[in-house]
């Protein structure tokens, strides 16, 4: 088995399009190429965690964070980024990264987050935007359950959580073949006249070539007649952040409390108690303070992340409650997924969880 199919089995469930503009999810080092003997998990790439890769004979880490986040101009190993990276390349050792594309991801990190405080009805609190579009396309009516199921099969037609979603609407089409064509219908030179369906269906951008391929495939015209269209719908399986609603109703204090042992924290900063019940739960791993007002406006009552700047314990006033758990602690839970994505795929691969995988802030 090549790493490239390892990494394909991620990439299902955290596809490198969902990054925002910033990151550097994907292959950070190595040729994906060849055959995969073991892999290690973790948040952060350093030298330790080469050197564990090295022993256990990974040849193959997995982790949160990119180790190539900024660029550089030279590899020299003036830092442990560069240092890391050259004693990857020597080893032969694939480095790869799904960050905020597994952040936006409907089942990544902040799906976990919510499936251990046991939320229910669970939403995107900031679904992307911009990202769908839909595909017409015209079929003979013997061909339009093929290709519509074809679309099915390369991810179109899903909406929320429905699949094989389409609009169907027969009409007539017409076309005059020209000299040069083999036509599958009609003839060379003669105006013709087919039943045709009209397929309608939703899908997102970065499947556009997918999808056009496999239409292509099975297709039975010589030029089938397609059109792509931008959606300004939001996407409401991708996106920052996530809300949804405890079991019961619960007081604040004994709330963070839940928080505090659900997540193993020896300690838990928030903002001022309201004196409110908490039900209403909106979570965003990482640094995701930039989410506040979102949570706010979705009247949810407590707001996890895993830090804040300090006036943002000031600004959120008694409209919400503001709890951060700690970056590392509140992404600690990737390496879980990642085992479990590529566990379930492939049952008898090695995985090893790092143990060299050190929270850099240090409490005293």
């Amino acid at each position: 088995m090549k790493i490239r199919e390892i990494l394909h089995a991620i990439e299902q469930i955290a596809p490198i399009p969902l990054q925002e503009s910033f990151d550097n999810s994907g292959v950070q080092v190595g040729d994906v190429n060849q055959e995969a003997r073991a892999a290690l998990v973790c948040i952060d790439v350093t030298e330790a965690v080469v050197d564990e890769a090295v022993a256990l004979g990974c040849n193959l880490i997995i982790s949160h964070h990119p180790l190539a986040f900024r660029s550089f101009k030279s590899l020299t190993g003036k830092s442990y980024v560069e240092r890391c990276m050259i004693k990857a390349c020597k080893h032969d050792i694939v480095v790869y990264a799904a960050h905020t594309n597994l952040d936006n991801a409907w089942q990544g990190i902040n799906q976990y987050l919510a499936d251990m405080l046991n939320l229910q009805h669970v939403r995107i609190l900031d679904p992307q935007k911009d990202k769908l579009l839909k595909l017409v396309t015209f079929v003979p009516h013997s061909h339009a359950e093929l290709v519509r199921n074809t679309l099915f099969n390369v991810g179109a037609g899903n909406i929320g959580g429905y699949d094989s979603c389409s609009f169907n609407v027969h009409g007539e089409g017409t076309f005059r073949a020209g000299d040069d064509t083999n036509p599958y219908v009609g003839e060379r030179g003669e105006l013709h006249y087919e039943q045709e369906t009209r397929i309608e269906v939703i899908l997102p951008v970065y499947k556009q070539s997918e999808v056009l391929r496999a239409l292509i495939s099975v297709h039975p015209y010589e030029e089938p007649a397609y059109d792509f269209y931008a959606l300004t719908n939001v996407w409401e399986k991708a996106g920052s952040g996530i809300v949804g609603t405890l079991p019961e109703e619960m007081d604040e204090d004994d709330f963070l409390y839940l928080l505090k042992d659900t997540f193993h924290l020896n300690i838990i900063q928030h903002s001022a108690l309201r004196g409110k019940p908490v039900r209403d739960v909106a979570i965003c791993s990482g640094s995701g303070a930039f989410l506040i007002p979102k949570a706010i406006s979705y009247s949810a009552d407590v707001f996890i992340t895993g830090e804040a700047k300090y006036n943002d314990f000031y600004d959120v006033e008694d409209k919400i409650l503001l709890a951060t758990v700690g970056h590392y602690e509140s992404e600690i839970f990737t390496k879980n997924i990642f085992f479990d994505i590529i566990s379930k795929k492939y049952p008898n691969f090695v995985i090893h969880m790092s143990g060299f995988d050190v929270n850099p802030v240090n409490y005293l």
